[in-house]
């Protein structure tokens, strides 16, 4: 409830004012029980649920609001507005109602400020041929994703507005306040709308009770450009959706006032009326009036479209030094993307802090542990409800009731959202009050919230691994919709099994490892260069490996952006800051050929040609890299007229007298991508081309140019580039994946065939020129999986943590991902992702010592020495050695490495004589489980 009014001063030295609205309600008193709400008698739109159901003026936003605590809204508030009520003031039982609060005015002194205010959704009101106005049965997207929420006004039951039925024909439309330069004036690309209504689209059909239905998206193109979002996008085409390529210009009324009948026009030309009971309006992202307050407050700079404006080599620095950005402020974004541009405005402010790190630093310390040896097992069992991610298919209550019952269970209580803050808090005094020594949480994935929990019971005392979670939401709510008796039933017998476990839990020690304080970079392109410049101005000495002689990689035969911008100016002040700075090593030719170690503390052996040296380092950035692909159709290699993208670039810098001779050219999309061999997007190759197109075109207008293409990807304020070439007369003809173009050399005359579905007839085009945006693959990742135990995807992309929270770091703990080996993208993601990376390495190598979970391998009193576990164990943690009994025999055992250990349990499943366990996963906990089974 906080906004930013002035920013003064400079780097390192603001003043920011900030002005704290008031809430009218004390957040020390709030205890959250939701009387005032209760009793308020305001009902205003809920603006959290779009409008769909109401409010109360006293009210919190949502259920896992942060902080939660209520709120009056001033501008509905019965008694701030007409000085009558006070109602809520009268129930509240803490006394924490207070009508007369003021703002505050707050000074804050900082060395950097970081903006990410968010977006706003395009509003389709007052456009009347949306319908959107006037018929219940047109709505938002945004208002979509609230109707099929399980937290939503509608617990996630599908309806329509206008007769309360389930409707069964529901159509999608694109590009609402995106593309749109008459309607809106929004002429970028959202870059997240695609993907979104065809996840809506997907996601119907589970809403649905027959789980059937139609859903039918129309589009202007397809942007399926991330990383798996291709796979997704064809796999929901062959599960029924269906793509038609319109923009759909009338929605009327249906018949009696019911359902949307659409008008609208295919690519010959026809003209079609069809019925649809929804049609959900893909609305795009906007900045809201409040960023250009805050812009001004901070006097930064914006572009036409009220985006923070940055370069393409500096994706989150504002117009302003010391100022950053990120999210959908700098521009439209999925959240990949958002997450990993906030780890890059993180990365800046931490290297021009550097100087000052640490010295405000407040370590987090918990009570001290309890010992719960020799107690009877008191556990206490918390079942979540999730809104009605998990209620609305398992009777909770039921699982609740049935907690209770089973052996060493004292307390068991039922929770709305067991991850909030206020639960949080109620499992901490039950834990003192019941003296509970083990907890059991009935929710949803241990992979994201078990830290959460572990967290909790450490704050009392209990120790962190004395709780055990049944999944029951991803496990079971989430894959068993429409059979709630029977995912009942498994629920509780996953509850029986945790609680079969946890009886068996002993307490564990995290291990303590020491950090080298040094990064490893591999891979001196552009993402690596800007990963070990940000790395050496954190202040951490840095070892930048490249396998070529030279540093820049592909951006050697790059250019310009596609803002213009001098690409090997650019790059040439980078290598020269990167090769002078004092905290980084550079060695080219040098390729990683050993490494051993573990998060905090690596060891390797890097090779420069017939030389070795040793190193140590705390953590790894691999940024290895990409290529385009070498065709072989469209007479690449038969006709030196064909070319890829990548030698027209070579060529014209090498004659740049060349493009002057083309009367004639043609540009082909999608050349091996998106196909049986590459099925995924490139990502850069409609920009490059389209790019390449404008600058042709510029000079020398009478040109011909021709761009053959799929879908177009111009993503994001790239649009504009889409647009000023059809501006210039460059023509684009869209071809289908079952009618490819084809080229033909006839008597030393280049001819491209294709069909153009706007003439609905076949058209041939002389060319003095093909080019070729072919595929990118990665270079080869196979070395880092095999030293790093990494992963990759099919494609050979180095595969991401998560996909959405973790998307620069390595499926490996301290080995990082930038750049193209992740997946392709322009040069400024590349930088971005670099710094990004170097970011989140900093995270460990900014602590002196790492603490490792202790779901690790122990050796136990069984282990005869047959060292079967030391050829299984992938990560090399398991040794052989020898040792001298008491008797004075010589014996072998094994012996485990613990901070190596990654807890994957091979070795245990291996072992013959029960010699080798995993610590919170022993063979006594895994029978305790199945046997709870097994006895259900």
């Amino acid at each position: 409830m906080s906004e930013i009014t002035d920013v003064s001063g400079e780097l390192g030295n603001f003043t920011v004012k900030v002005k704290k609205n008031p809430r009218f309600v004390d957040e020390e008193k709030c205890i959250a029980c939701g009387l005032c709400a209760e009793k308020c008698p305001k009902k205003v739109d809920d603006e959290y649920n779009a409008g769909l159901n109401k409010r109360k003026a006293a009210y919190i936003k949502y259920g896992q609001t942060v902080p939660l605590k209520y709120a009056i809204d001033p501008d509905n508030c019965i008694y701030l507005t007409k000085g009558k009520c006070g109602i809520c003031a009268k129930v509240c039982p803490a006394g924490a109602i207070n009508h007369d609060m003021k703002a505050e005015i707050l000074e804050l002194d900082v060395g950097a400020l970081i903006l990410a205010p968010g977006f706003e959704a395009f509003s389709p009101k007052g456009i009347d041929y949306y319908g959107y106005d006037t018929n219940k049965d047109v709505v938002t997207s945004l208002e979509y994703e609230r109707m099929l929420s399980a937290s939503g006004p509608w617990e996630g039951h599908l309806k329509k507005a206008s007769n309360n039925e389930e409707p069964k024909k529901i159509a999608w439309i694109q590009c609402v306040g995106s593309r749109n330069i008459n309607c809106g004036d929004n002429g970028y690309c959202s870059s997240v709308c695609c993907m979104y209504a065809i996840k809506q689209a997907v996601m119907t059909r589970s809403h649905m009770t027959d789980g059937d239905g139609e859903q039918t998206i129309f589009y202007m193109d397809i942007r399926s450009h991330g990383k798996e979002y291709e796979r997704y996008y064809e796999k929901a085409r062959q599960t029924g959706v269906s793509f038609v390529r319109s923009r759909p210009h009338t929605l009327l009324k249906g018949p009696q006032g019911h359902g949307v009948s659409m008008l609208w026009v295919d690519e010959t030309g026809k003209n079609h009326e069809s019925f649809f009971d929804l049609v959900i309006l893909s609305v795009g992202l906007t900045n809201p009036e409040s960023t250009k307050n805050l812009a001004n407050a901070c006097r930064i700079e914006l572009d036409q479209y009220g985006f923070a404006k940055t370069s393409s080599f500096s994706p989150s620095v504002s117009s302003r030094p010391g100022i950053f950005v990120t999210g959908s402020f700098q521009s439209p974004k999925a959240i990949p993307q958002s997450v990993a541009v906030a780890s890059t405005a993180a990365a800046r402010a931490k290297a021009v802090l550097a100087s000052a790190r640490n010295t405000q630093t407040i370590e987090k310390k918990f009570v001290d542990e309890f010992d719960i040896s020799g107690q009877e097992k008191r556990i206490g069992v918390f079942v979540c409800a999730c809104g009605t991610n998990i209620a609305a298919v398992v009777d909770v209550n039921a699982v609740s009731e049935y907690a209770a019952t089973l052996p060493h269970v004292v307390h068991v209580g039922n929770n709305m959202f067991t991850c909030s803050a206020d639960t949080q808090d109620l499992i901490a005094e039950t834990i003192k009050k019941e003296k509970l020594n083990a907890v059991v949480i009935a929710a949803c994935t241990p992979r994201t919230h078990e830290p959460l929990f572990q967290e909790t019971l450490q704050n009392t005392g209990l120790n962190k691994y004395m709780v055990e979670m049944a999944n029951i939401r991803n496990m079971n709510a989430w894959v068993h919709p429409h059979e709630p008796e029977k995912a009942t039933q498994k629920a509780k017998t996953q509850v029986k099994m945790a609680v079969a476990k946890v009886t068996q839990n002993f307490p564990l020690t995290d291990i303590k490892v020491n950090i080298t304080p040094k990064a490893l970079i591999i891979g001196g392109g552009l993402s690596g260069l800007s990963a070990a410049k940000n790395m050496a101005d954190q202040g951490y000495d840095t070892i930048l490996v490249e396998k070529q002689k030279q540093l820049g990689g592909q951006t050697n035969a790059l250019g310009f952006t596609w803002k213009n911008e001098d690409i090997q100016a650019a790059l040439k002040v980078l290598i020269q800051d990167v090769e002078n700075h004092e905290r980084i090593q550079v060695m080219t030719g040098t390729t990683l050929t050993r490494v051993s170690g573990f998060v905090g503390s690596f060891t390797g052996e890097l090779t420069t040609g017939e030389q070795t040296s040793d190193i140590e380092f705390g953590a790894c950035i691999i940024a290895s890299g990409a290529h385009e692909t070498r065709p072989s159709q469209y007479l690449y290699n038969e006709d030196p007229r064909v070319m890829t993208l990548m030698d027209f670039s070579a060529k014209t810098q090498k004659s740049p007298e060349y493009p002057g001779s083309l009367d004639s050219v043609v540009f082909i999309q999608c050349v091996g991508s998106r196909d049986e061999n590459h099925p995924y997007c490139s990502r850069v190759c409609c920009t490059h081309s389209i790019q390449k197109a404008v600058r042709l075109k510029k000079e020398k207008p009478e040109i011909n140019i021709f761009i053959l293409y799929r879908d177009i990807r111009t993503y994001a304020d790239k649009e504009e580039l889409y647009r000023e070439a059809r501006n210039l007369g460059v023509i684009f003809i869209r071809y289908s994946r079952d009618k490819k173009p084809s080229v033909s050399n006839e008597n030393g005359e280049l001819t491209v065939n294709a069909f153009d579905p706007v003439l609905q007839m076949p058209v041939s085009i002389s060319a003095d020129a093909i080019f070729l945006a072919t595929a990118i693959e990665p270079n080869n990742t196979a070395p880092f999986v095999d030293l790093f135990k990494c992963s990759s995807n099919a494609d050979g992309f180095l595969m991401e943590a998560h996909p959405k929270l973790r998307p620069v770091d390595s499926t490996v703990d301290g080995v990082f991902l930038a750049g193209m080996c992740h997946y392709p993208k322009p040069i400024d993601e590349a930088i971005a992702q670099g710094r990004a990376a170097a970011s989140r390495a900093s995270v460990i190598l900014s602590q002196k010592i790492l603490k490792l979970d202790a779901i690790k391998s122990c050796v136990t009193h069984n282990c005869d020495g047959c060292a079967l576990c030391v050829d299984i164990c992938p990560f090399n943690a398991i040794s052989l050695v020898s040792f001298t009994s008491q008797d004075g025999h010589r014996h072998q055992r094994v012996q485990i490495q613990e901070a190596l250990c990654k807890g994957c349990g091979l070795c245990a499943a291996t072992c013959p004589k029960e010699g080798v366990q995993v610590n919170g996963f022993t063979n006594g906990q895994l029978r305790a489980q199945v046997d709870a089974i097994l006895n259900a």
